[in-house]
């Protein structure tokens, strides 16, 4: 989330720069929330001000047997006038955080500016492309070739896009996800990590997911769970809400999950 004392100082700068990311007027709607958000805050503080004087003069009232139900009843008023404008305030702070968890990040000033994959620049290039004497087969031909692969028994378990893997194939993916891990674990110092595959919202939002990408997430019906798209999501929330030490870092962890 984008540091608000820092929109406040410069918005004209973000805004500039939300637009490189097709987000236009976006600062709009939190800039005028934000003034209301702060005129009410003023206007609470001004009455509870005003509510603290108005009971001392009540105080004073009954210690001098004088009548104080004129003050009594606009102190009542006041804290009510209060009540609302504290309501109001969470309101107000609810969509500010809707605005602010759906605005990204500012492009880094080398990012090209763009809508599409046309506008994208080559920065570097690593290694040639291989050349083949013979005419290549994409894997969803050679798979079923090799028995390895079967898509037409996965459709009937899964439907499209979906596949089997089978005896070697099985092996395989088997074999390389130890290898990687085991390369992670013994090779560069990683601890492996079991988690589990379901993470509640407050996971998602930390690491992203939410709101952003909600529709395209698979939720637990009735419950505050989601299943998580990447290792990456239960790794890093291991450590939410907590401040950890420069001398504890850097921390290495790794994990093999599936990916909703």
């Amino acid at each position: 989330m984008l540091d608000i004392k820092a929109i406040r100082a410069n918005p004209e700068r973000f805004e500039q720069e939300l637009k490189k990311r097709n987000m236009d007027g976006t600062l709009e709607q939190f800039m005028q929330l934000d003034e209301k958000r702060r005129k009410a805050l003023t206007r609470v503080e001004e009455l509870k001000k005003f509510r603290n004087l108005t009971s001392q003069e009540v105080g004073r009232l009954k210690k001098n047997n004088r009548n104080p139900d004129e003050l009594m009843a606009k102190v009542r008023e006041i804290a009510q006038d209060i009540k609302a404008l504290d309501e109001q305030i969470k309101a107000i702070e609810y969509d500010i955080n809707k605005i602010l968890l759906n605005i990204p990040n500012l492009p880094h000033h080398s990012v090209p500016v763009g809508k599409g994959e046309a506008e994208n620049v080559e920065v570097r290039r690593w290694g040639t492309p291989n050349t083949f004497n013979f005419e290549p087969k994409a894997h969803w031909d050679i798979g079923p070739e090799l028995n390895i692969l079967d898509f037409e028994r996965a459709a009937k378990l899964s439907g499209a896009r979906f596949t089997v893997y089978k005896g070697k194939g099985a092996q395989l993916e088997r074999a390389v996800i130890n290898f990687f891990i085991d390369i992670h674990i013994y090779k560069h110092g990683y601890t492996e990590i079991l988690p589990p595959y379901m993470v509640s919202s407050a996971c998602m939002l930390g690491t992203g997911q939410l709101p952003k990408f909600d529709e395209d997430m698979f939720r637990i019906e009735g419950h505050d769970f989601y299943l998580i798209p990447t290792a990456e999501v239960p790794l890093t929330n291991l450590f939410r809400e907590e401040v950890i030490e420069a001398k504890e870092l850097p921390i290495y962890l790794t994990a093999y999950t599936p990916c909703f």
